[in-house]
């Protein structure tokens, strides 16, 4: 191997494990964020041989253990799915295993960012949800007021009135992908590129009923935690640190001998 080869070498080993210290770090700060999904860093040798580079990073997808709230409009997802949440500005559809949902002041359930959940609404104490579209509380019948709401393993939001009767007025809905890998993190706990990610059904509807067609549950008063193994990230990050400066030396002592190979040609 040329001695030009070895510091190449070395320098492409530099890059591509600061790549990986970079994804050990995210994984790390974000330990504590909600549903958050961790990350590895897979790495290659390079055309023809001489190096090593990112073969790319891909991410953990496992269930993230659920811990209680007491918040009954927080929803955990035990299983597979995501939320589907909606801009309410531009309509953009995003999906999310982050469950801090409240209602607002329009009676919309909504995420953090003011984002809009969906599933099926319109039902009353007669006749159940159907129409797609954001979750929204129900108009109490004439003469009560809405008293509570409580959300089911299926998802059904049930309203109960001061009159002791109750409605089962919406229906939190779950989407779930076929390659989950496919989505682009967009920040605040969101996915994108939902197409790219293959939907199991094209539009939600009943067949997204959380606990159907293998669908995950909804945990009611519970959030999804980091997937993020702590121990697993410093072993990580101790062996991606060893061979870091291992190939520092490396292109230190080539970079030492490229001198003295000048300095023998220097009259």
């Amino acid at each position: 191997m040329a001695l030009i080869d070895t510091l190449g070498t070395g320098l492409s080993a530099l890059e591509s494990f600061t790549t990986g210290l970079d994804s050990v770090a995210n994984d790390i700060a974000n330990i504590n964020t909600t549903a958050f999904k961790g990350s590895s860093t897979n790495f290659a040798d390079t055309f023809p041989g001489t190096g090593v580079q990112v073969a790319g990073v891909s991410t953990n997808y496992s269930q993230g253990s659920l811990t209680s709230t007491g918040i009954n409009t927080n929803l955990g997802i035990s299983g597979n799915g995501y939320f589907i949440v909606q801009d309410p500005t531009t309509t953009a559809q995003y999906a999310t295993r982050d469950g801090t949902f409240s209602f607002n002041s329009a009676g919309y359930l909504v995420n953090g960012e003011g984002y809009e959940v969906m599933g099926l609404t319109g039902g009353t104490s007669s006749s159940a949800p159907t129409t797609l579209g954001p979750i929204k509380q129900g108009i109490p019948p004439t003469g009560t007021q809405l008293q509570s709401v409580s959300i089911s393993t299926s998802g059904n939001v049930v309203e109960t009135y001061s009159d002791g009767t109750q409605a089962t007025t919406n229906q939190v809905l779950l989407q779930g992908f076929a390659n989950p890998s496919q989505l682009t993190s967009e920040g605040e706990n969101l996915f994108g590129s939902l197409v790219a990610a293959g939907p199991l059904t094209t539009a939600l509807s009943a067949a997204n009923a959380p606990g159907a067609s293998g669908l995950g549950t909804v945990q009611a008063g519970m959030l999804e935690q980091s997937n993020v193994n702590l121990t697993q990230e410093f072993a990580d990050m101790i062996t991606m640190q060893r061979a870091f400066e291992a190939n520092s030396r490396l292109v230190t002592v080539s970079d030492t001998i490229l001198q003295d190979v000048i300095s023998l040609k220097q009259p």
